[in-house]
């Protein structure tokens, strides 16, 4: 009996991780293979997505780069100088925190000239958008929820959320599954 228990509690188990992790935020790649490069079409890429608050975006780079964010009118002039924030690092994350768009630009002169923008409008709320793999990377700082948003799409990226279904955030997933995992093991 104990037994047959333990393998309906495992099933339980198992279909709360399922839906729990499809429900995650998303990660992309901007660019997508192509990274954070002059000659990309970040216009196209990020207009095939939907971007959600809690998703992140991630710019992978090479020496000679930088990801900037910026207000509309220095994304729309290409005006460095006036970064909100700045990273060099060759793999920057910048968590999407509030609804809006956000604009990113390189600041070494005539990359952004040369199409290193990428503007991306996120959206609050549920709901996914299309999948990509998910791509690891080092967390920078933004003041991405400080800044004003408003709209267009410039970049490539990864989703690793295939779900339609509403979003939760990772940590009440991981919570969910603790519980019931604890539970699953004062049963047994």
């Amino acid at each position: 009996m104990a037994f047959s228990n333990a393998f309906f509690i495992l099933g339980v188990v198992t279909v709360a991780i399922n839906m729990a992790l499809p429900a995650m935020a998303a990660v992309y790649t901007v660019g997508d293979s192509s990274g954070w490069a002059i000659g990309v079409d970040y216009g196209t890429w990020a207009s095939s997505l939907t971007f959600r608050v809690g998703d992140t975006i991630v710019f992978n780079y090479g020496a000679g780069h930088t990801v900037d964010e910026v207000k509309e009118s220095d994304y729309k002039s290409c005006t460095t100088g006036n970064s909100l924030s700045t990273d060099s690092s060759g793999a920057t994350s910048i968590p999407l925190k509030t609804a809006g768009t956000h604009y990113f630009i390189c600041a070494i002169p005539g990359h952004c000239g040369g199409g290193m923008k990428l503007s991306v409008n996120v959206k609050a709320g549920k709901a996914s958008a299309p999948s990509a793999s998910p791509t690891p990377s080092s967390a920078k700082g933004s003041p991405s929820d400080d800044t004003p948003a408003t709209t267009t799409a410039t970049p490539s990226t990864t989703r690793s959320n295939t779900s339609s279904g509403s979003r939760v955030s990772p940590i009440v997933g991981v919570l969910v599954v603790s519980w019931i995992c604890q539970f699953v093991v004062r049963l047994v």
